[in-house]
């Protein structure tokens, strides 16, 4: 008689269950995978109640002849097609030599802002990387302009600016006897010296903030290899601690450049709502450009060009930053 091979009941049932258990880590990986974009929706909602609807609604706008008249409903103003934006680069009418002019103060204004900015907050940074006695009570000082709430500092500072009684004018030309008489800094030239002030004074704590953070991945041998090679500070700095450092300023400089252009809520409250025009900034001027003339069709039509700017750049200087990080590692 040939034996023939039974399998046992208990067999059966784990080969029975085995698909079903083959089965189990699939369902839990997909719920892995779609767990973290169940996370972002939220984020994602809001960011598109918060930024990109009316985004989209300003961009609309820009094609519609959209003034005082149709603001209680302004979806039935007419379409203009691209005329808000022919009158807006229109250099040879006033709409646009006042838009060029304010073009070219901002871009002075961010340069010198984003650049004393940087060089500040590295250079406060590099400071405070050694140890001595209050060193943490400076870095605690030098973090306030960046704790402290935009419209109350620039409101401190509007106080500060005044010409008879303000802080600035009691030191330079009363104490120090600068100048014949006290001068006016929130209108004339002065202005555009007032406003990057204060834009220095709100925005160097953040560079300062990001290039300490971005000093402590710097290993502390390689200065000690170099000061064994005779490498003074300014060496180590140079060779070491600026090239250490590139990742982290090129993303510092691409924010300040940002937030520098894009800034409203500063020469706003320093100066109120008509800015002196030497510190005309393109934010401020397209509020005024709306709000004023009640023409919300050209300011929108201004508000889309700046974005298209914006981009433009920020495009260009991720290009040139990311060829230039690969090149340098090859």
């Amino acid at each position: 008689m040939t034996e023939t091979a039974v399998t046992p009941p208990s067999e059966r049932a784990v080969r029975k269950a085995a698909p079903g258990e083959a089965r189990a880590p699939r369902r839990s990986g997909r719920r892995r995978i779609a767990l973290p974009y169940l996370l972002l929706l939220p984020a994602l909602l809001l960011e598109l109640l918060v930024h990109l609807v009316p985004m989209l609604m300003g961009i609309t706008m820009s094609f519609r002849e959209l003034t005082q008249f149709y603001i209680r409903n302004w979806s039935e103003a007419p379409w203009s097609g691209l005329d808000n934006y022919t009158v807006a680069i229109d250099f040879d009418a006033p709409v646009g030599q006042a838009l060029l002019k304010s073009f070219v103060t901002t871009c002075g204004f961010t340069v010198l802002s984003v650049g004393l900015c940087w060089l500040l907050g590295t250079a406060a940074a590099i400071f405070l990387q050694e140890n001595f006695r209050g060193r943490g009570i400076l870095r605690t000082l030098f973090l306030v302009p960046y704790a402290l709430p935009v419209y109350a500092a620039v409101i401190t500072w509007a106080f500060m600016f005044q010409r008879d009684n303000g802080l600035i004018n009691h030191v330079l030309h009363d104490q120090l006897g600068i100048g014949d008489s006290p001068a006016f800094w929130l209108i004339g030239d002065n202005s555009f010296w007032a406003l990057l002030v204060v834009s220095v004074w709100k925005g160097w704590p953040f560079a300062f903030l990001t290039v300490m953070a971005g000093l402590q991945n710097i290993p502390r041998d390689m200065y000690e290899a170099a000061a064994l090679d005779g490498a003074g500070v300014w060496k180590q700095i140079r060779h070491i601690t600026l090239p250490s450092l590139r990742s982290v300023n090129q993303v510092l400089v691409l924010v300040l450049f940002l937030w520098t252009f894009n800034d409203f809520n500063t020469p706003f409250v320093l100066f109120g709502k008509a800015a002196p025009e030497a510190a005309d900034l393109i934010s401020l001027h397209i509020y005024q450009s709306s709000f004023q003339t009640w023409n919300f069709g050209t300011g929108s039509a201004m508000s889309v060009l700046l974005l298209l700017f914006l981009l433009v750049v920020t495009g260009v200087y991720l290009l040139l930053t990311t060829r230039g990080r690969k090149t340098s590692d090859v």
